[in-house]
């Protein structure tokens, strides 16, 4: 929206928790400085999509006050685990931050769309983007101590998410909110052990918060290309059952599998019937791999390969 165009944008490497690299950050911060570009912005992330990491957001705010960047961050699903206080850690320094982004959708049980943004330059930020013709302005002697959101972003029309925000919140309260997402992160934990636990499985990303990434890995198959194919048809076959459905990813380049644990209605009778079925889906598809490569080396000795 403001132009700037994939050239604009510079991608900061990633640590061996998929965290932010803040040396790599000042890295790109000097070498744009140098070359003529002008850094103005840093995006940090609670809970990314792919792994739900969760950047060092204390560091990046030093960075980001030492050079006068405006930092952002995206804590769209993991900023409503600050809820729970033993989760609080997750908004370390977002407090710092210039603007902060949640979707309630994500994982406060709200319907789709609803998301909040918190700023604390609220007047830069309406300096932006207020266009105010002479039809919308306020008559003489009207007040104008409530905030338009129309002066804070693209939008003149704006719909109500806040309502059913609300009445979620209402209805669940504090501590009802704080059980469910405990909860949920307390599954993925389990699930995460008993992963672990299996010498026929993968973890693939550390499990702060209920994003379980792993993928198959069987003894005796190293080769990547018939991990990803063999992971694909695990997720094919499970998501294909109906009683569960699996996202997925690519970590270092490896097709994984993701569990993400966010219903109000899931319980550990669910987690561990997932975990049943995806300990049988390996064994249907390893037993079938290894029934075409019989037919294949059988081939190869017809031909006198």
């Amino acid at each position: 929206m403001l132009g700037l165009g994939l050239e604009g944008v510079r991608k900061i490497g990633t640590d061996t928790a998929f965290r932010m690299n803040v040396g790599e950050l000042v890295q790109a911060i000097e070498e744009d400085r140098r070359a003529g570009w002008l850094p103005f912005a840093v995006v940090a992330t609670v809970g990314t999509t792919s792994t739900t990491s969760i950047d060092p957001v204390p560091v990046i705010a030093d960075v980001c006050e030492r050079y006068g960047l405006w930092l952002h961050v995206d804590a769209a699903y993991g900023g409503a685990a600050a809820i729970v206080p033993s989760k609080r850690w997750v908004l370390a320094g977002c407090e710092r931050a210039d603007s902060l982004t949640i979707n309630p959708h994500k994982w406060l049980f709200t319907s789709f769309g609803c998301s909040v943004f918190f700023t604390r330059r609220p007047a830069l930020l309406k300096a932006a983007l207020s266009l105010t013709p002479d039809y919308l302005d306020n008559p003489q002697g009207q007040s104008n101590d409530v905030p338009n959101l129309m002066d804070y972003d693209f939008s003149l029309p704006h719909r109500f998410p806040a309502l059913k925000l609300w009445m979620v919140l209402r209805y669940f309260g504090q501590q009802g909110l704080v059980a469910r997402i405990q909860e949920h992160c307390q599954l993925a934990c389990q699930l995460a052990e008993w992963i672990d636990a299996v010498p026929d499985f993968q973890r693939m990303a550390p499990v702060p918060l209920s994003v379980v990434c792993f993928r198959a890995h069987p003894a005796g198959i190293d080769n990547e290309m018939v991990l990803d194919g063999l992971n694909e048809k695990i997720l094919n076959r499970i998501n294909a059952a109906g009683h569960y459905f699996l996202s997925h990813t690519r970590v270092h380049g490896k097709f994984t599998m993701r569990i993400a644990i966010s219903n109000i209605r899931t319980t550990e009778n669910h987690v561990h019937g997932l975990w049943e079925e995806l300990q049988e889906a390996l064994r249907t598809e390893v037993d079938a791999l290894k029934r075409r490569e019989k037919k294949y080396f059988q081939h190869l000795v017809r031909l006198g390969v």
